[in-house]
């Protein structure tokens, strides 16, 4: 019967490939959402010029991705749990890649809404299966170091992504930013099946049956402790992600900026990202996982507090305006690693069912930010900094309630 870890250590034999080159991989897979948000967002007034639709209407092009996007998440990790962490990867960078060529081609925006969320059906495979290949190949600290690892490498990805889009907007169009994302699917698609590993051998894996799919589900699903955790690490990435969907409007509207700088905002937060990442990896072995949680909060809480007194005050204006959008993301990538962990922990025989749940619940944040939130608060600056401010609260809340379970647990034990 799964249930909470024994914390033992898995076994490090199954690591066929360095640390190093395992997290490039990984994160090079886990790019694919970031590049499929971000790259395209400098097209949105090419796309809505071209195929007559409103800016409204080109929001749910984002919206049926991340929808897509987490429905998929609740089946890619239990894929893997039966069928192995490669094969679930590999299928789905092959549909993918297709999807991309699908979005290049549209003719109009019925077609590129459905290939959108096909796109979603496949994006998120490398960041929900990758978590388990880390926690299937290491233990405790070395396992939060990899994360962290990946974890800066794939900050590059928002920050590069809307620059590429930006200069293949301005000199080929909007079709050229899917080809690129096809090309990209295309190339990881080659390194995975040269140099993927296979971390979760036929002896561990999960029978796919109805039976025992819907009794581990509902399993996962009575564990108070793992919707906690899952909705912490949700709700704090989307007091980020407010600004990430909202990055048009922010930059057309609030600083009257152009296609080409998009990066005064995202720079700035992934800096913030890549910073945390590297402050989680050093503390690992060092400090306790609820010791640097706590840290990631106060920090979150400091960045969100002061965006939102700047915004009460002054108009937007740089540098002030993304300042506190880069210290909120450095105290949430400096949480995340443990909070994903410590919820990858609760059931360590279905790592990627947990991944995968937790996963849907993060997409289905940023589904509701991208779809709802940003689009009711994105008109101000002191709309997106309450809604920031509103959205690390809750995120608190859920952590603290689920230190209070494990403080009732061990007091009982």
């Amino acid at each position: 019967m799964p249930g909470r870890t024994d914390n033992r250590e898995p076994p490090l034999d199954r690591e066929p490939i360095s640390a190093p080159l395992l997290a490039a991989m990984l994160a090079g897979l886990a790019m694919i959402g970031p590049f499929s948000i971000d790259t395209y967002l400098p097209s949105f007034p090419a796309i809505g010029r071209e195929l007559a639709v409103t800016p409204l209407e080109l929001q749910q092009t984002l919206s049926v991705y991340l929808i897509t996007f987490a429905v998929m998440t609740l089946f890619h990790g239990t894929l893997s749990d039966s069928f192995g962490r490669r094969p679930v990867i590999l299928a789905s960078l092959v549909v993918y890649t297709l999807a991309s060529v699908g979005c290049a081609a549209a003719q109009n925006f019925a077609q590129l809404l459905l290939f959108r969320g096909v796109q979603g059906l496949c994006g998120g495979v490398g960041w929900v299966v990758g978590r388990a290949i880390i926690r299937d190949s290491f233990p405790g600290h070395k396992a939060q170091r990899l994360m962290s690892l990946v974890t800066m490498i794939f900050g590059l990805a928002p920050v590069v992504a809307p620059m590429i889009g930006g200069w293949l907007q301005g000199r080929f169009g909007w079709q050229s930013v899917f080809v690129f994302l096809a090309l990209y699917g295309g190339l990881l698609l080659a390194v995975c099946h040269l140099r993927l590993p296979e971390t979760h051998p036929p002896a561990a894996r999960q029978p796919f049956a109805l039976a025992p799919l819907a009794r581990n589900y509902l399993t996962l699903a009575s564990s108070v402790r793992l919707a906690l955790l899952c909705l912490a690490v949700a709700l704090n990435f989307s007091g980020f992600f407010l600004y990430i969907a909202s990055a048009p409007a922010f930059i057309y509207g609030l600083l009257a900026l152009g296609e080409d700088d998009f990066p005064v905002l995202f720079v700035p937060g992934i800096a913030g990202v890549m910073i945390g990442a590297y402050l989680s990896g050093r503390m690992a072995g060092r400090l306790s996982p609820q010791r640097t949680v706590a840290i990631g909060y106060a920090i979150m809480f400091c960045a969100a507090t002061g965006n939102l007194g700047y915004n009460a005050l002054f108009p937007p204006a740089l540098p002030w305006s993304v300042l506190p959008v880069m210290a909120y993301s450095a105290g949430m990538s400096l949480a995340m690693p443990n909070l994903s962990l410590l919820a990858l922990d609760l059931f360590p025989q279905l790592r990627g069912m947990v991944s995968s749940l937790q996963a849907f619940a993060h997409s289905s944040c940023t589904a509701l930010t991208a779809g709802l939130i940003s689009p009711l608060l994105s008109g101000t600056g002191l709309g997106l900094a309450l809604g920031s401010t509103a959205l690390v609260a809750l995120g608190s809340v859920s952590w603290m309630t689920y230190r209070r379970i494990e403080s009732r647990s061990a007091l009982h034990a």
